[in-house]
């Protein structure tokens, strides 16, 4: 029944600033009107909608203000100078620095490899590449080249 996820949404307090970082992005504006834009995160299939509203003012928390998107493993070290291209910094997160980063996060059962930013209302922005699935061995946060050392010793 489920095929995947079609839309997120975020509050923004400058629609014109917002519809600008996100198209330095590379999405596609598909929609706008009075207070609210939609870009396709792959066309057709999945979009992103921003909304001028009030709740742009509510502290961060992971469980709100929060997108990912997904990318190639094979890019996730590009990451960081694809954004910085685009005048974008890497932020911290998990208390990993920017220069630490990608960082892996224990998010079970599957192994992810991701950078963090933010869009200019400080929406938390992931991009985040599958790398393992299926994954029992507990650990923390890491850094992704740390990982792949544990995961290696693990397998051997």
């Amino acid at each position: 029944m489920i095929k995947g996820l079609y839309e997120a949404h975020l509050p923004v307090s400058d629609l014109d600033r917002s519809i600008r970082f996100y198209e330095s992005l590379g999405l596609e504006l598909a929609h706008r009107t009075e207070g609210r834009a939609f870009f396709w995160i792959e066309k057709g299939r999945s979009w992103l909608a921003l909304w001028v509203a009030e709740q742009v003012n509510i502290l961060y928390h992971v469980s709100i203000r929060h997108t990912a998107f997904l990318i190639e493993l094979e890019d996730i070290d590009k990451a960081k100078e694809w954004l910085q291209e685009r005048n974008i910094d890497v932020v911290n997160f998990y208390e990993f620095e920017p220069f630490q980063q990608p960082v892996v996060p224990p998010l079970y059962p599957q192994v992810h490899a991701a950078v963090y930013f933010e869009d200019p209302d400080g929406n938390l922005l992931e991009l985040i590449a599958p790398v393992k699935l299926d994954v029992q061995e507990y650990f923390e946060t890491i850094e992704l080249d740390k990982w792949i050392q544990m995961s290696n010793k693990l397998e051997n």
